[in-house]
């Protein structure tokens, strides 16, 4: 049902407990060990590892989930109200506090990684380029290369070596963009090109923030799509070219976007929608395809 970089996902039956099952095939144990760190309603749960007794392959095993949330916004007809989008946000963030808050940072999120139950309960998954940071620190060393590229923040793009929580916010305004244009807002094919889509956007670096690249003055946030102020205002938080700018997303949680009417509906009043992995699947194939 999924096919990554790095692992498949395979769609299975638990014969004990009689009920379907993800597994997952892994080859590293952080990942294993950042999941069993983690234990929060918006962070998907591992529920255990099985190996293969031939090919001595490891699984992780994960309760099936019905949609992810780019199969759900790519289906024929679905446009979700605002109260919708809140609420996966809502999800999304609550998940994201309590990830940072244990000191790791996911550093893949994006909408193929965002999974939803049939009782539109949102949780975050793929923890494969996810890595421990010390939460009292403000950056740390790591590496440039995560981040599937229409989601990785310019100051990854432009190879920084230290960084924090503000990667996976970045992604996050991304999401956020995405769930009101109806499509990926920043969808570039190069890292050149990305980052040129990502200045006409929000702005260029700051002189005296980027002096080393040569780069042009700060400009405004700008954007086609007529947003309400507080969705905007979220939006510059979130996108700021400015790691040191970017909201957490405990103050994102916090913000007036959230507190203003219509307000996040409850995951039990999103509609339903009839179990789509096989077309899920194939919209994470396409994207991965744009993206690499």
């Amino acid at each position: 049902i999924g096919q990554g970089t790095y692992s498949s996902v395979y769609r299975a039956r638990d014969l004990t407990h009689n009920k379907i099952v993800a597994l997952k095939t892994s080859s590293s144990w952080r990942e294993i060990i950042v999941m069993r760190r983690l234990d929060h309603p918006n962070v998907l749960k591992l529920e255990g590892l099985i190996t293969a007794p031939v090919s001595s392959s490891l699984y992780l095993v994960f309760d099936y989930m019905d949609h992810d949330l780019l199969g759900l916004s790519s289906l024929p007809g679905v446009e979700f109200t605002e109260p919708q989008v809140k609420c996966y946000m809502r999800q999304l963030l609550s998940g994201l506090e309590h990830c940072h808050s244990r000191g790791v940072l996911h550093r893949d999120i994006k909408g193929s990684n965002l999974l939803i139950d049939g009782n539109g309960v949102l949780k975050i998954a793929d923890f494969g380029l996810a890595t421990f940071f010390d939460p009292k620190a403000k950056t740390v060393a790591l590496t440039s290369h995560v981040v599937t590229l229409w989601y990785r923040p310019p100051e990854l793009l432009l190879g920084a070596s230290h960084y924090g929580v503000g990667v996976d916010l970045w992604s996050t305004g991304c999401i956020l963009g995405e769930l009101y244009a109806g499509k990926p807002i920043l969808p570039g094919k190069t890292e050149v090109e990305q980052l040129h889509k990502i200045f006409k956007l929000c702005g260029s670096p700051t002189e005296s923030y980027w002096r080393k690249h040569n780069l042009p003055s700060s400009a405004g946030f700008r954007t086609a799509i007529p947003y309400r102020r507080n969705v905007l205002l979220l939006l510059e938080t979130l996108l700021s070219i400015d790691p040191d700018h970017r909201s957490s997303a405990s103050s994102a949680l916090e913000s007036e976007y959230f507190k203003t009417k219509p307000l996040a509906c409850d995951p039990s009043c999103l509609p339903k929608y009839p179990p789509s992995k096989e077309i899920d699947a194939k919209l994470r194939d396409d994207e991965e395809k744009a993206t690499t």
